[in-house]
């Protein structure tokens, strides 16, 4: 095959031009061959080549059109919603969400599945619940498999893709050693072999949502918190997660020692983040002081509904455990100010969704006394946006990056010399793909 001065052949332009047409247009939205041209620096004729392929594969289709200055009216071109599936899964601290997504992520299905008792991570019932809620959303939006990307899961630990047999997931916290989850769920016969499962931190699923659709657009630099159960973080340096490191690398910032021979944290270790601050040692500090009852031994969100109500009400004990739960991740938040400089720090995962109305100005005000002035003055601190979907969006967003990376083409073909990341989508991405999504 050809081969250009760069090392790249033919085919690696080919699915480049593909890519960048299609990126463009997914976070642009619909445009004209015309103006394509300059959006992507493709020539007119590469425009009119890549645009004819993508219709032909029916990946893109006719958004209308629109009258020109002085000349003839354009035709506006538009990614063809109906053309793809994603799924995204969430194995989260309490429950599975299993969630199904059309080409431009919109959702079809979802189905959640509870995991009970709290903190029970047996590795096979979460198999079935993965291959009962793909079976699930898939019936219910009545689409086969034959459209389907692949599945993306976010998932706690840190997540070795390049494990001999497939994914393996070390989850510490959970009691997972070297599982070897992407041979598992292939073993249930879920989706067909051709259909990848693409699992990944579920904090960089996260990450990764709120950096192309949410509260991340347009930052070069944050920090994504997933705050549940436990707490973990993405770092997003310009533009890529963590500073372009090895895939499935998490920060593993729950499990930085904020109190020398403190409290032990469900890694085993004293003193972590977590133990401080993740809603299940934040619920057993509250009964430790006498609070709660029998609310702390039942569900988590809704223990930690019981104790916010309980503060509300005006409750010492439970206004104290806020209050240091505060200072605690104030303080974590200020390390990774201090480490990172970033513009933007973002607060998501279920808990924090909840606390975060309650705790989050006293959170901005310890980060900022415990950080160094100048990290301190440029960043801000906010909640995620996009709500608790953003784990199932972010991994849905797995098997539509290699989509993208591959220009458009269902099946891999051989492996591209240069291969879109995120900070390709980054910069190419516009308020329309959030739109889309409502």
């Amino acid at each position: 095959m050809t081969t250009g001065r760069s090392g790249r052949t033919v085919r690696d332009l080919r699915r480049g031009n593909r890519s960048a047409v299609l990126q463009r247009l997914y976070f642009g939205g619909p445009m004209s061959r015309q103006e394509l041209g300059p959006a992507t620096g493709l020539s007119s004729g590469s425009v009119s080549n890549v645009v004819g392929e993508l219709v032909a594969d029916g990946l893109l289709e006719e958004a209308g059109i629109v009258d020109s200055d002085g000349g003839r009216p354009r035709t506006l071109l538009r990614i063809a919603p109906g053309s793809a599936h994603m799924i995204g899964i969430d194995v989260g601290e309490t429950r599975v969400r299993v969630e199904l997504f059309d080409l431009t992520l919109t959702e079809l299905a979802r189905t959640e599945l509870p995991l009970q008792p709290r903190g029970c991570y047996d590795v096979g019932p979460i198999v079935d619940h993965v291959r009962t809620g793909i079976a699930t959303v898939l019936a219910e939006a009545g689409v086969g498999t034959d459209r389907l990307l692949g599945v993306g899961i976010g998932v706690p630990g840190i997540v070795d893709r390049d494990a001999p047999g497939g994914t393996v997931v070390h989850g510490q916290t959970i009691g997972w050693d070297a599982v070897p989850l992407e041979a598992l769920l292939r073993e249930t016969g879920a989706v067909p072999h051709e259909v990848p499962y693409i699992i990944d931190n579920g904090a960089r699923t996260l990450g990764q949502a709120e950096m192309w659709f949410g509260a991340g657009r347009g930052a070069r630099d944050a920090v994504v918190v997933l705050f549940g159960s436990g707490v973990g973080a993405s770092l997003i340096t310009d533009g890529s997660p963590d500073g372009g490191a090895t895939e499935g690398a998490p920060l593993e910032w729950g499990h930085l020692t904020v109190q020398v021979r403190g409290r032990r944290c469900r890694c085993g270790a004293l003193g972590c983040l977590e133990a401080y601050t993740g809603a299940e040692s934040l619920l057993a500090r509250w009964a430790e002081l006498g609070g709660g009852g029998e609310a702390v031994a039942g569900d988590e969100e809704d223990a930690l509904a019981a104790l916010l109500a309980a503060a509300g009400g005006g409750d010492k004990v439970a206004l104290d455990v806020l209050d240091e739960t505060a200072e605690y991740l104030g303080a974590g938040l200020s390390d990774v100010i201090n480490l990172f400089h970033p513009e933007r720090i973002l607060i998501g995962g279920w808990a924090g969704l909840m606390l975060g109305p309650h705790i989050l100005p006293a959170v901005r005000e310890h980060a900022t006394r415990y950080s160094l002035r100048h990290p301190a003055a440029r960043v801000t601190i906010d909640m995620g946006s996009l709500g608790p979907d953003a784990v199932t969006v972010g991994a849905a967003t797995l098997p539509l990056a290699a989509f993208f990376a591959r220009g458009g083409r269902r099946t891999p073909p051989e492996p591209p010399t240069e291969a879109p990341g995120w900070q390709t989508a980054l910069e190419v991405r516009g308020e329309s793909a959030a739109a889309r999504r409502g």
